[in-house]
C-alpha cells in the first residue's frame, strides 16, 4: 500500500510539471509581448458558433497590457523625441561654432596676407608687385645712367685726347712759329748786317 502512494505521489508530482510546460507553451497574460499575450488569449478563449468568447477578467487584463505598452512606448517616443531635440539642439550650436571659426579663419587670412605700408592696408600681393616695379623701375634706372655715364666717359675722353692733340698740335704750332720767328730775326740781322757792312 505504501508503494502505490508512493507511487501516486510521484505520479503528481510529475503531471505538475507537465500542466505548467504546458500554460509556459501556450503564454500568458501576465508576461511576453502583445502578439503573444493576444494568442494566448484567443487559445484560452471558448467557442461558441462562429464566436470566440473571452472572459471579461482577461479581455481588460489584455486592454491593460496594451495601454501599459503604448504608454511606454510613448514614454520611450518623448525621451527619444527629447535627446532628439537635445542632439539637435548641440549641433546647432556645432554649426554655429563651426561658423564663427570660419569667420574668425577669414579674418586671420585677411590679417596675414595683408599689413600696413605707409598707413594704407595692403596685400601682401600688392606689396611684392609694388617692390618689384619699383625694383624694376631702379634697376631700369641703374642701366640708363650706366649707359649716359659710359657715354659721357667716352666723349670726354674723345675730349680729353682732342684736347691733347690740340695743344700738341698748339705746341708744334708755336715751336714752328718760334723756329721762324727766329730765322726770320736772324735773317733780318743778317740782312740789317749786309746793309751796314
Amino acid at each position: 500500500m505504501k508503494k502505490y502512494q508512493l507511487y501516486l505521489i510521484l505520479i503528481i508530482f510529475l503531471s505538475f510539471p507537465a500542466f505548467g510546460q504546458e500554460a509556459d507553451s501556450l503564454g500568458s497574460l501576465n508576461k511576453g509581448t502583445i502578439s503573444s499575450q493576444f494568442d494566448f488569449l484567443i487559445k484560452s478563449s471558448n467557442n461558441y458558433q462562429d464566436y470566440k468568447v473571452i472572459k471579461k477578467t482577461s479581455l481588460e487584463k489584455f486592454k491593460a497590457n496594451v495601454l501599459d505598452s503604448l504608454n511606454l512606448f510613448k514614454n520611450q517616443l518623448q525621451t527619444v523625441n527629447q535627446s532628439l531635440a537635445e542632439q539637435q539642439s548641440k549641433i546647432a550650436g556645432f554649426d554655429k561654432e563651426i561658423a564663427d571659426t570660419k569667420a574668425l579663419l577669414t579674418t586671420a587670412e585677411a590679417a596675414r596676407d595683408n599689413f600696413e605700408f605707409f598707413g594704407m592696408p595692403i596685400s601682401k600681393s600688392a606689396y611684392n608687385n609694388l617692390m618689384w616695379t619699383i625694383v624694376a623701375v631702379l634697376a631700369a634706372a641703374f642701366l640708363f645712367f650706366l649707359f649716359k655715364y659710359s657715354q659721357s666717359h667716352k666723349l670726354i675722353s674723345k675730349a680729353q685726347k682732342d684736347l691733347s692733340d690740340t695743344i700738341e698740335e698748339f705746341d708744334q704750332h708755336r715751336k714752328n712759329t718760334l723756329e721762324r720767328e727766329r730765322k726770320l730775326k736772324r735773317e733780318l740781322v743778317d740782312a740789317m748786317n749786309g746793309k751796314i757792312n
